[in-house]
């Protein structure tokens, strides 16, 4: 399914951005990056969050160390418990 008809990408083409980044993908911006282009319209943007949140599965909630999507490692507790309530808040 075509998700952007501006720069012409597909669902498989988000979901394969993701996938193949070294990076957690985690906003449309990076994927346009991932991919080569840039947002013209956005009117995609909310569809491809939603696509990049069901290819990361639980990951997109949060990440835990260890995680390959994982960018902090918590020091303790409360770093930890602060670094998920970022994550869920983008």
């Amino acid at each position: 399914m075509i998700v952007c008809s501006c720069n012409v990408l597909s669902d498989d083409d988000i979901r394969a951005a993701v996938a193949e980044s070294d990076d957690a993908v985690r906003h449309a911006k990076q994927v346009y990056g991932c991919l080569g282009c840039s947002a013209e319209c956005g009117r995609c943007a909310r569809t491809i969050k939603t696509i990049i949140d069901e290819a990361l599965g639980p990951c997109a909630q949060s990440c835990c160390a260890g995680c390959p999507h994982s960018h902090t490692v918590a020091a303790n507790d409360e770093t930890a418990e602060r670094a998920q309530f970022a994550l869920a808040a983008c």
